[in-house]
């Protein structure tokens, strides 16, 4: 299974969906802070293990940062109901309440948390942190924000995302700073429309789902398993298909949302931004089509012991979701005509 259910994770499963909804649909900046608050201490026991250490430890550091982000918010909501009755909002108090945000969701300058955090975690809880734990913040973000501090903070979301990708080993860290590359794009999406955003955040999850649940199956937790692993040769390509359309290569699904944007990035004369997204896209698919070369050269080694059955019920998913993943942008003109 890609995780194991028991009443108490049922519970905390639930209470995690709900606090994320209470956060979007409330109507003050003090309700969206209680479902803040609610995500935090829902999400603290599905990711913490008293049997792996691992996972202890990134649940304490998970509960540390976001425990200090919310302080933040919370100290700025109330700076705003103290200080500013008349509700002028200045450029400063902007970049303040932003700032918690961006942190929570592990934005760059805040972003040194959430790789470190992601190595301890399971595939699932990859899964959840990557694409679940993001919904709050960005819409919260929506709400209110300074253009050109959310511009330099894309920017910066794109390169460091791309550069922290190099030299890594663990398959967890990847995908932890192509999240943090992907939520460059999405703050950019954000500022354009939030159907778009919507689109955007919707088409990630499908492909990040698809990348958590292959490595969970396979029990892939480094780049090194990948080279060694003696896989079908066809599950192999599936793991190409996949990482090109993260990476956002024209003929798969993950290029559509990416040329949108950056239609609309042209259309409103932000060249500038348009090419540094462009050269970091670059050096993504260049990270992820090395990892990839890489183990299809090394698919001679026939290691009897190193065999891996897959269920067929398994293979039926991969099957399905890597051709809607090949064929994306075929389905794709249909819908968004």
């Amino acid at each position: 299974m890609f995780f194991n259910l028991n009443s108490n994770k049922m519970f905390f499963f639930f209470i995690l969906f709900f606090s994320t909804l209470i956060s979007i649909s409330s109507n003050s900046w003090l309700g969206c802070w209680i479902g803040l608050e609610i995500n935090l201490l829902s999400f603290i026991p599905l990711i913490s293990n008293s049997k792996n250490l691992l996972s202890s430890e990134a649940a304490l550091k998970y509960f540390l940062i976001q425990s200090i982000a919310s302080i933040n918010f919370l100290f700025n909501i109330l700076m705003k109901m103290i200080l500013l009755k008349n509700f002028e909002m200045n450029n400063f108090f902007m970049i303040m309440i932003n700032s918690p945000l961006l942190m929570k969701m592990g934005s760059t300058p805040f972003h040194f948390w959430f790789p470190n955090i992601i190595e301890g975690l399971s595939w699932f809880n990859c899964f959840i942190i990557m694409t679940w734990q993001k919904i709050s913040p960005m819409i919260l973000l929506s709400y209110y924000y300074n253009n050109n501090f959310l511009m330099i903070i894309m920017i910066m979301n794109v390169i460091i995302g791309s550069i922290g990708g190099f030299n890594q080993t663990s398959i967890r860290k990847l995908m932890s700073f192509s999240s943090i590359n992907n939520l460059g794009w999405m703050i950019s999406a954000l500022m354009i429309s939030e159907n778009l955003w919507l689109m955007y955040f919707f088409l990630y999850s499908f492909m990040i789902s698809m990348m958590c649940l292959f490595f969970n199956m396979l029990n892939i937790y480094f780049i090194n398993q990948l080279f060694i692993i003696n896989m079908n040769f066809l599950i192999k390509f599936y793991f190409l298909i996949n990482f090109l359309s993260l990476g956002g290569l024209p003929p798969f699904l993950g290029f559509f949302p990416k040329w949108i944007i950056i239609n609309f990035l042209i259309n409103n004369n932000m060249n500038f931004i348009v090419f540094i997204f462009i050269m970091m896209s670059l050096i993504m698919l260049f990270i992820y089509i090395r990892i990839i070369y890489s183990s299809m050269i090394f698919n001679f080694l026939k290691m009897k012991w190193l065999k891996i059955y897959i269920k067929n019920k398994n293979l039926l998913f991969i099957n399905i979701f890597s051709m809607i993943s090949l064929l994306g942008m075929i389905f794709s003109t249909f819908f968004f005509m």
